[in-house]
């Protein structure tokens, strides 16, 4: 089986650059592929796709060497293993609030006698090679993700949970649930009782000796995510540069010809 060069780039002491797809589009990700990014993930949670969408983006994907995976929609077993099945080499789970949670989710991710996973990695056996059954429990990687006070408050718990390969912060959804629903969800957060959340996240992460990863919006945020010692940060997705480039190019020619921005046009996204 393919190694995960995650793994190796962590051993290393390097951080993990992560993009993130959103539009189900085949060619979108192929272009994000080819930009740089150590690992791309695509949202089946929030995203605009499904998994018809999925398969071909991972192939789009492949000729880069990027690192592919995926948000699932939930904690649903048959999801899990399609994913890997696939060919996903991480696989992130949104919503684990509790360390049953966390190993119900490892117990899919793994084959026996780890977990329950079933084998028929249809895609998988193409493009990761053979010898699946045997090395894909030390290769695929299952980051839980921490984004309610319920999470936050287990984090301790979850942590620990055997098999688990680190801990994925969806920052809107915890700084919503920490500040009981005072403050508009969005990524980048500043507020310091979130601020001091994401850096005990990462303490304890590192004492129960797995991985950390910090949904980032822009690079400077994301660089300062890896100052604290997150181990992975995702800066933007598809939506967000789409979104900002086109904007930004309509406001300086407007600029330009002495012309008013459109009040209605919108200035990127908080997503």
């Amino acid at each position: 089986m393919i190694d995960n060069k995650l793994i190796s780039m962590w051993k290393s002491g390097n951080p993990v650059l992560h993009g993130w797809l959103s539009i189900g589009n085949a060619f979108v990700a192929e272009i994000m592929a080819e930009q740089g990014f150590d690992a791309i993930s695509v949202d089946m949670q929030h995203g605009a796709l499904d998994y018809s969408d999925l398969l071909p983006i991972f192939q789009a994907m492949r000729a880069s060497g990027v690192v592919i995976g995926a948000r699932v929609p939930w904690l649903d077993p048959a999801m899990i293993m399609k994913v890997m099945d696939a060919g996903a080499l991480q696989v992130i789970c949104p919503m684990i609030n509790t360390p049953e949670q966390a190993a119900e989710f490892v117990s899919y991710l793994r084959y026996p006698p780890l977990g329950q996973r079933s084998f028929g990695p249809t895609r998988a056996h193409f493009v990761q090679g053979p010898n699946i059954a045997a090395e894909a429990n030390a290769k695929v990687l299952g980051w839980a993700m921490v984004e309610t006070k319920e999470a936050f408050d287990n984090l301790e718990a979850i942590a620990n949970t055997p098999g688990l390969d680190g801990i994925y912060v969806g920052p809107s959804d915890l700084t919503f649930s920490l500040l009981n629903g005072t403050v508009t969800p969005m990524l980048d957060p500043t507020h310091p009782t979130v601020i001091d959340a994401l850096k005990r996240i990462v303490s304890v992460c590192k004492t129960a000796g797995i991985k950390s990863a910090l949904h980032c919006a822009t690079p400077e945020y994301a660089a300062q995510a890896v100052g604290w010692g997150f181990d992975m940060t995702t800066v933007g997705n598809d939506v967000r540069y789409l979104s900002l480039g086109a904007a930004d190019a309509i406001k300086t020619y407007r600029d330009l010809l002495g012309q008013k921005t459109d009040p209605h046009g919108q200035k990127g996204s908080v997503y």
